[in-house]
């Protein structure tokens, strides 16, 4: 499978610093790509200021406030057949806030937001305590290959995506 990811940067020239590699967004889907029978390898990574992010949320989920990531998978119209799994939208701020917060470096809650919001676009959820722990076993699960702690040992909160 070739992985292709629109990165797409929309915060200022510090923050852009701060942001994952390209090389990092791709290890990071690859992982959560790999053990699915989607053949959908195509997505977009944008990383946005808090003002983008509460706009989307605020139209596309109807709560008035920014987000770490928000989840828009693609829907083929009946017929077509493309290989988008959709757009993720990051951000920044927030993810720089909630790692401080959690004690974790900046690097590590983009990995899991990203490996999150990538369960997402391929359908997984958190709607029940079910569907929750699912998500969150393979999530651990992907974060620990890459060396990363289990995002959720003293957190609750899970990424609104």
């Amino acid at each position: 499978m070739s992985l292709e990811i629109d990165r797409q940067v929309a915060v200022g020239e510090q923050a852009e610093a701060e942001l994952p590699e390209a090389a990092d967004l791709e290890r990071w889907m690859t992982a959560v790509l790999e053990n699915e029978a989607d053949p959908r390898s195509e997505l977009t990574i944008r990383f946005v200021q808090c003002d983008e992010s509460r706009q989307l949320n605020r139209d596309y989920r109807g709560k008035d406030s920014p987000t770490n990531v928000l989840s828009f998978p693609f829907e083929a119209p009946p017929g077509l057949e493309l290989p988008l799994l959709g757009d993720l939208v990051i951000c920044h701020e927030i993810v720089v806030r909630e790692a401080r917060e959690q004690g974790k470096s900046t690097h590590d809650h983009y990995a899991h937001l990203v490996i999150h919001g990538g369960l997402h676009l391929l359908g997984y959820d958190h709607i029940d305590d079910e569907e929750a722990e699912r998500m969150e076993t393979l999530e651990r699960a992907l974060l620990a290959r890459f060396g990363i702690a289990d995002p959720y040992r003293d957190t609750d909160p899970t990424p609104d995506a």
